[in-house]
């Protein structure tokens, strides 16, 4: 479904994502593992498009065609959807109608449903603001909900390196269950390795570029061998160098 080729990103001269290569295949759900500035926020928003982000090499190809020329909005209609990694504060607007924004015509039932599969009540929350009154972990939660009831093709879920907190992590986790059984295929971008355990396959993550790839259980014992004690961040660094 996704086919990232040799991607690079060049800043101000410097070397941002280094010929990173992934793909992540129909209904998987494909982890991406890295300690905090190796580049995850920045591959999720090459294949988004957003903040004017585009490659200064290399491909992104989606469904057979090369996206990286399109706006947000066209890579947005084609199924793709991004979660934040800080999830939206929105005052004055309630959650019951930031929720209907994801779908068309919905109803309070449907409303309800996506809430439930997150693990909120919906009396609790319907009439709240999506705003600094929930915390992280709820606006979290609730972004998921809303991408849930979108049903995109993929689904790049940017998770937070801090602010989630315990309790949510189950619900959120299931969610992302969920999506995929919905038919989703997901790209999951954590610095928790935790987190890639739902994952089909993982990727491990270091300065720009993908040092390997494989099952989850194999992923994690190895990015916490290596890329916990790693002294190589934000530094173009190869695996012999490990």
């Amino acid at each position: 479904m996704l086919e990232v080729e040799n991607l690079q990103l060049r800043l101000n001269g410097k070397s941002i994502i280094s010929d990173l290569s992934l793909h992540v295949s129909k209904g998987e759900i494909h982890g991406v593992l890295g300690e905090n500035g190796t580049g995850k926020t920045t591959v999720a928003y090459l294949i988004m498009g957003v903040n004017n982000y585009k490659p200064t090499g290399g491909r992104v190809i989606f469904e057979g065609q090369d996206i990286a020329d399109l706006s947000v909005s066209q890579r947005a209609k084609k199924g793709i959807t991004l979660a934040w990694q800080e999830p939206a504060r929105i005052e004055g607007l309630k959650v019951r109608d930031y929720l209907k924004l994801s779908g068309d015509n919905f109803g309070i039932e449907q409303i309800k449903h996506y809430l439930w599969m997150v693990g909120l009540e919906p009396a609790q929350y319907l009439d709240r603001d999506v705003d600094n009154t929930l915390s992280g972990g709820e606006r979290k939660r609730i972004e998921l909900a809303s991408v849930l009831a979108m049903k995109p093709k993929l689904a790049i879920l940017d998770e937070p390196d801090s602010g989630i907190d315990i309790i949510a992590l189950p619900f959120i986790l299931n969610g992302i269950v969920e999506m995929n059984k919905q038919g989703s295929s997901v790209l999951l971008i954590t610095h928790n390795e935790k987190v890639t355990e739902i994952a089909h396959r993982v990727s491990v993550l270091c300065a720009g570029r993908i040092l390997r790839t494989g099952e989850p259980s194999e992923m994690s014992q190895w990015f916490k061998d290596n890329c916990r004690a790693c002294v190589h961040i934000n530094e173009p660094v190869g695996e012999e160098s490990l």
